[in-house]
């Protein structure tokens, strides 16, 4: 079942030493029936980076398209796949992270301990090094609860083989009339850097008519 979701979210990024800078987007996604999600993200709050917008369109079995636009530059153009481990808007998400990503992409399977706990541990290797350099690491385990299927937290791998980053979802919320869930709270913490970010959905309306052409490169820049 296709549907529409328009929210209003906070991004906080929390330093190491304690300081905190807070970002105000809005956020609006449309799911197809055919598997696609598309969102238009745009940032309104602090001024430094107000009128900054992304797109992106979470294609379910080929390689997701992802356009920012940078007021500062009165330019849109497109990510290439060797940015999507970078940074989303200084935070310790990656682009990548905003877009669910292809199956194809990664060899999977469950870990020894899945199913244990009512949890399922599943393990994502990328099927090459290209792919690993794309997505900014080389495993990903996530945990989905047993019951609802609902993914717990999501533990990343970098090139060392350690543990770099860990995002767990605090909240979620059902989609009023439909099957499905919203993932509402998330947080991603830096092993390394000590740095964390967090994304809160302060408003929901999950039946909002939103219409297609919104998702189009053209309409970042308005």
């Amino acid at each position: 079942m296709s549907g529409n979701i328009q929210s209003t979210v906070t991004l906080t990024i929390t330093e190491k030493n304690g300081s905190v800078r807070t970002r105000k987007l809005n956020m609006f996604t449309k799911s197809y029936d055919d598997g696609t999600i598309k969102r238009m993200v745009k940032f309104l709050d602090p001024a430094d980076v107000r009128g900054t917008a992304m797109l992106i369109i979470d294609n379910k079995d080929v390689q997701d398209d992802i356009w920012i636009y940078l007021p500062a530059l009165k330019k849109t153009r497109r990510i290439v796949s060797t940015e999507k481990g970078k940074s989303f808007m200084s935070s310790e998400f990656s682009n990548a992270d905003m877009s669910s990503g292809s199956n194809s992409d990664f060899t999977i399977k469950h870990m020894p301990e899945s199913g244990k706990n009512d949890t399922w541990v599943i393990e994502s290797i990328p099927v090459n090094d290209d792919k690993a350099d794309e997505y900014g690491f080389t495993k990903k385990i996530t945990y989905l609860d047993k019951k609802d299927l609902k993914t717990k937290k999501i533990d990343f791998y970098n090139f060392d083989n350690v543990l770099f980053k860990t995002i767990e979802i605090v909240a979620t919320q059902p989609l009023a009339g439909k099957e499905g869930y919203i993932m509402t709270d998330m947080l991603a913490e830096n092993h390394l850097n000590g740095r964390s970010s967090r994304v809160k959905f302060d408003q929901v309306n999950t039946s909002a008519m939103i219409p297609d052409n919104t998702f189009v490169a053209d309409n970042l820049a308005r």
